[in-house]
């Protein structure tokens, strides 16, 4: 198993240091489940970690119910964070640095101290959060025609392409992000429109279980740690051009993006 383990992040590292799709690696990785693609997500972001990347948080993953029935599965993926995918709002994104990139609205939570226990609650993220941020995360699969299972987006770190982060923080206590409106728009036309109640019932709830699931393993959220909670509605695909999304309560960002043909 350790060798297809090994094969099958080759080919994710391969994939994105060429940026050419490759095929799919939950054949090579199917006897070990989910135990398994989460070990090829770990050698794959020491590899990015040993090139000289840092980590600056995590991302969960298939928050929304519609998707995970599409996938058949009962719970949220999850995904690191490197500061070289990080942007801020109206920051030039080049899109050659992806393969098929979409983007979809989230909300960062932004923690002032780190959450160790796999008791983690609700009222334990709300005092470990500092503030919270609109956010854009872009992400992009390795995989060739975004044909992916379970196995394979958590394989390849969750689909992670980068994120775009507001620059004015809201405290927590002041929004309510269950019933916090969000749409993404290019062009003046919206693509996406969404709530925080489609991540889980509530970002919050999100964190909590990441939080949760990575104190289990031995790799607790750290203070300091951006956590992207979630996407709150459809994920749309992109092209050169102003991607704003707009949270209710929170603001708004911009994903930049530069190159490629625009639509």
């Amino acid at each position: 198993m350790r060798a297809r383990i090994e094969e099958a992040a080759d080919r994710l590292i391969a994939a994105h240091e060429k940026l050419t799709p490759c095929a799919p690696v939950r054949d090579l990785i199917a006897e070990g489940g989910l135990s398994a693609a989460y070990e090829v997500q770990r050698v794959v972001a020491s590899a990015r970690e040993a090139a000289g990347a840092k980590v600056v948080g995590r991302k969960v993953g298939l928050t929304s119910k519609a998707v995970q029935a599409q996938l058949g599965v009962g719970s949220p993926d999850f995904g690191v964070l490197f500061d070289d995918t990080a942007y801020v709002t109206r920051q030039p994104i080049p899109l050659r640095r992806f393969l098929q990139p979409r983007a979809e609205t989230e909300i960062a939570f932004v923690l002032n101290r780190d959450l160790v226990s796999s008791s983690v609650n609700a009222a334990s993220v709300i005092s470990a959060t500092d503030y919270v941020l609109p956010a854009i995360e872009i992400v992009d699969s390795r995989i060739a025609n975004w044909d992916i299972t379970l196995a394979d987006t958590i394989a390849d770190n969750a689909s992670s392409g980068a994120f775009v982060l507001g620059t004015r923080p809201t405290r927590l206590t002041d929004v309510d992000l269950a019933t916090a409106g969000a749409r993404l728009e290019h062009k003046g036309q919206v693509l996406s429109t969404g709530a925080g109640a489609a991540c889980l019932g509530d970002p919050v709830a999100a964190v909590v279980w990441l939080a949760q699931t990575l104190a289990r393993l031995g790799q607790p959220l750290r203070a300091g740690d951006v956590v992207l909670s979630g996407a709150l509605g459809p994920v749309v695909p992109v092209t050169a051009g102003n991607y704003r999304a707009t949270i209710s309560g929170l603001g708004a960002v911009t994903a930049t993006f530069e190159g490629g043909s625009e639509e």
